[in-house]
């Protein structure tokens, strides 16, 4: 199918919120040009993988597996390095491996990364001094450094999303099937983390006991080599649509579009009009997609998404992530739940705690409460205790570096501590022994549900 045709399945002239603004325009010869170059790409993922994980996701929503999706908030080119890399893949491995251990149940591990690379703002500009510029919406638009020339949205720079996301995957995959995430090496995981007396401990144990239980499952004939490797996957909020559209592609097998660009795709909080442009292209395309939703969600829109994105109820294509706020989410899921389980409706429920538990200290950094974070994650368990549903799973930004950035947890960090070191290019993460800690929390709800 030529590229005309395949722009064609997309309904024109619909309105698409949070995009940037295109030095020529959107039509312009500077995102002409970018979408050109994009098309003429091979896929960064493939068809059959996005199947593959539609299919774990129908099993996460009828209560047999749990879904753990973890990563940076934004990426940016310069953070792409290996070191960055492992370290995010190690802490959602060590998160997996916890929450694996104590609920007996599989570990759907998604990144939050590869794609990651665009963000939507509340205001197109930002002032500072008296001088005005474009707000920075993520390394796929602009730079970060304030001046006229980096903050000029520039279109090259959606070649270099996929430039970038392909070296990331490409690690990956090298980490996931190479060794490293052999559950034999838990303790190698541990490196670095050991020293600390609250988790290193608890982790350590941890480890010797799936060291042992490997052990036996080995005497007992048991494969070892299925300890090698896992399935990990990529995914990304498809907010910039000429950079989705063009790397959308239609499946040989099937003769149906996928967007190649990451496994599973989300349309976030700001994006999600039921007759814009974004809804329009999750629903054309096969992966698997998530929408997330906030505490002005009514059961109606959820029902109305349901119909306009999975029509025929196919299992695991919907994931609804909520991000309510700690405070809201015990009064505002329960009807959302409800009218969606009433309706028979095929859905995994994930918990995305952070987005609703933002805020700004008087210093100026925008920071999260590890408290509130939790108190979020035991509203969403408390919510469908309640309801007989499944909490299907956690959406959690998150790093594999010792930043400052959310205060709390078991390390103590306060405001005071956030300029040490804080390193986030737009919103807080959790640190890696936040990251843990949170881990331990949920596994023990989930295996006490």
């Amino acid at each position: 199918m030529t590229s005309s045709k395949l722009d064609s399945i997309f309904t024109p002239g619909l309105v698409a919120a949070q995009q940037p603004q295109w030095p020529g325009g959107p039509e312009g010869e500077p995102i002409r040009s970018a979408v050109d170059v994009l098309k003429k790409l091979p896929p960064l993922v493939f068809a059959g993988e996005c199947d593959n994980l539609k299919a774990r996701i129908a099993e996460a929503a009828e209560g047999r597996a749990f879904w753990l999706q973890g990563g940076d908030c934004a990426e940016t080119f310069v953070a792409a390095t290996a070191d960055s890399i492992r370290n995010r893949i190690k802490t959602i491995l060590q998160m997996a491996a916890v929450l694996q251990y104590f609920a007996s149940m599989p570990v759907i591990k998604v990144g939050r990364m590869a794609g990651q690379f665009a963000k939507p703002r509340s205001n197109n500009d930002e002032t500072r001094d008296g001088v005005t510029l474009p707000a920075y919406r993520g390394d796929a638009v602009n730079d970060l450094a304030f001046t006229l020339e980096a903050r000029t949205p520039n279109p090259q720079r959606l070649v270099q999303v996929y430039n970038t996301s392909a070296a990331t995957l490409n690690l990956v995959r090298a980490f996931t099937t190479g060794g490293f995430a052999d559950l034999r090496q838990v303790h190698e995981w541990n490196k670095g983390f050991a020293s600390d007396p609250r988790f290193g401990a608890r982790y350590e144990q941890l480890a010797n006991e799936i060291g042992r239980a490997l052990e036996f499952m080995v005497s007992a004939g048991v494969d070892p080599e299925a300890f090698k490797t896992v399935d990990f996957y990529s995914s990304h909020e498809a907010l910039i649509l000429e950079y989705e559209k063009a790397l959308t592609r239609i499946d040989s097998r099937t003769g149906l579009p996928y967007d190649v660009s990451g496994h599973f795709v989300w349309v976030g909080e700001r994006t999600r009009q039921l007759d814009g442009a974004h809804i329009d292209f999750a629903s054309k395309i096969q992966n698997p997609i998530g929408v997330k939703i906030g505490p002005k969600t009514t059961p109606e829109d959820a029902l109305a998404m349901i119909a306009k994105l999975n029509p025929a109820n196919e299992p695991g294509r919907l994931t609804f992530i909520t991000r309510m706020g700690a405070g809201q989410i015990r009064e505002k899921l329960p009807s959302i739940v409800d009218a969606v389980t009433k309706s028979g409706a095929k859905v995994l429920w994930v918990c995305d705690p952070m987005h609703g538990n933002t805020y700004e200290t008087s210093t100026g950094y925008k920071t999260r409460k590890f408290d509130d974070v939790m108190d979020e994650v035991r509203g969403f368990f408390a919510v469908h205790k309640a309801l007989g549903t499944h909490p299907g799973g956690v959406h959690i930004e998150l790093t594999g570096d010792d930043v400052t950035e959310c205060v709390g947890g078991g390390e103590q960090i306060s405001e005071a501590d956030l300029a040490g070191r804080y390193e986030t290019a737009c919103d807080p993460r959790l640190n890696h022994t936040q990251s843990l800690e949170l881990a331990f929390l949920v596994a023990e709800m989930l295996r006490d549900r």
